[in-house]
C-alpha cells in the first residue's frame, strides 16, 4: 500500500480509479471542485476519460450513458449542483444504473456559502427526485474513508444495480490528511452483458428504460426496486461504535461532527460522564435497529449535524417507543461546533 498526505476530494479520484472507474462528468463547484480538478488530472495520464459536461445536469446525463453501456462511472459537486441532478439520478434509479456520485456538502439554501454543512442530508437519504426510489448512501469522515467508501460505492452500484452517493461535509472533502492506498482491484465486467447495451451481438437486445406506460406494469417494477432496497437494508448496513459498552448517554453524528464528538467522549469520560459514540457510516441502509438496540439501554441520545436537524428525524423514527430521549444540537452557515460546546451540551442533558 502506498501512503500518501492528500485532500480528501483527492482521495475520492484516486478510489475511483483503484475500483475501476473509466469515466468521470463532472462540473466544478466549490468546495467540490478538487474531485473534477483530480479526476482532469489522473483519468486521461492513464488512459481514462475526463468530460467536463457543460452543465450539472448535461454530466448526470452523461454518466446515464456511459453506465447503460457497462462502463463504471461517476461524479461529483455540491449542494446547488447535486439539485440539479435530481432528475438524472431518478432516472437512473428507475433504469437500474450503477452510478457513483460525490456531494461534498456547502452552506444553503440558495447559493448559500463554500462552508461545510450537512443539510444535502435529505435530498440525497431521502431520494431528491420523482418517484419511489433510494440511493445507498456511504457517509466518510477522514480521508482514508474518502478512498475506501469510494471504492465500496463502486462495488455496491454494481452489485445492486443502483446509483451511490459518497456524502461529505465540505471539511473532509477540504482537509489534507495521510491516506494509504490498496492496489488496484480487478474488475470482472462479464456479468453486464446481461443487461447492459454494449453495442455487440450479444446485448443487441438488451433495453434500458424507466417508462412503463401500463400501470401494472410500472407498479410491478416499482415492488421490484422496493425488494432491492430491502434486500440492501438487510445486507448493507454499517456503522462505527466508540465507548459504547458501558454509555450512559449515546452521541451520534457523521461526517466531521463524528470526529468532533469522538473527541467530545474523551472530555467527558475525564470528567466521569460515561459517553459514547455511535456513527453511522451508510445512511441508507440506516442502521435502524441498532439505534432502537441502544436506545433500550440509555437515558439519552443526542444528535448532533452541521443542519437544522435532518439525520434527527430518522433516529427519532428509529428507536421509536423505547425509553431513550432524543436531543438534538445543530449549527449552520458553516460553523462546526465545537468540543466545548458539546460537553457544555452533554452536561446540561445529563443534570437535567
Amino acid at each position: 500500500m502506498a501512503k500518501e498526505l492528500i485532500k480528501g476530494n483527492e482521495a475520492i479520484i484516486k478510489g475511483a480509479l483503484l475500483a475501476g472507474a473509466e469515466c468521470f462528468f463532472g462540473y466544478p463547484i466549490t468546495p467540490a471542485s478538487e474531485v473534477a480538478h483530480a479526476a482532469a488530472f489522473y483519468f486521461p495520464a492513464i488512459g481514462r476519460t475526463f468530460l467536463q459536461a457543460e452543465s450539472e445536469i448535461a454530466s448526470i446525463q452523461m454518466c446515464y450513458g456511459a453506465a447503460s453501456a457497462g462502463v463504471r462511472c461517476m461524479t461529483a459537486s455540491s449542494g446547488p449542483g447535486v439539485s440539479l441532478k435530481q432528475e438524472g439520478v431518478s432516472y437512473s434509479a428507475g433504469s437500474e444504473l450503477p452510478i457513483v456520485i460525490a456531494d461534498i456538502m456547502r452552506g444553503g439554501p440558495g447559493l448559500g456559502n463554500i462552508a461545510p454543512e450537512q443539510s444535502d442530508y435529505n435530498q440525497v437519504v431521502k431520494g431528491g427526485g420523482h418517484g419511489n426510489y433510494k440511493c445507498i448512501v456511504v457517509a466518510p469522515n477522514c480521508g482514508q474513508e474518502m478512498c475506501d467508501l469510494t471504492i465500496l460505492a463502486f462495488e455496491l452500484a454494481d452489485k445492486y444495480r443502483t446509483p451511490v452517493y459518497l456524502l461529505a461535509d465540505g471539511f473532509i472533502g477540504q482537509m489534507m490528511e495521510p491516506v494509504e492506498f490498496p492496489e488496484p482491484m480487478t474488475i470482472d465486467q462479464s456479468h453486464k452483458a446481461e443487461w447492459a447495451i454494449m453495442g455487440n451481438t450479444e446485448t443487441v437486445r438488451n433495453l434500458i428504460t424507466s417508462i412503463y406506460l401500463e400501470p401494472e406494469e410500472l407498479e410491478d417494477h416499482n415492488r421490484k426496486l422496493q425488494r432491492k432496497y430491502a434486500e440492501i437494508e438487510k445486507n448493507e448496513i454499517r456503522y462505527e461504535e466508540y465507548k459504547t459498552e458501558d454509555a450512559e448517554i449515546i452521541l451520534t453524528g457523521y461526517g466531521i461532527v463524528s470526529r468532533v464528538l469522538k473527541s467530545t467522549v474523551d472530555a467527558l469520560r475525564k470528567e466521569g460522564v460515561k459517553a459514547g459514540l455511535f456513527r453511522p457510516i451508510t445512511l441508507f441502509p440506516f442502521p435502524k435497529a441498532k439505534f432502537a438496540e441502544m436506545a433500550e439501554k440509555v437515558d439519552n441520545i443526542l444528535v448532533a449535524e452541521l443542519s437544522n436537524g435532518q439525520m434527527v428525524d430518522d433516529v427519532r423514527l428509529a428507536i421509536d417507543c423505547a425509553k431513550a430521549k432524543v436531543h438534538f444540537y445543530g449549527r449552520m452557515g458553516g460553523v462546526v461546533p465545537t468540543v466545548a460546546e458539546m460537553v457544555e451540551k452533554v452536561n446540561e442533558i445529563v443534570k437535567g
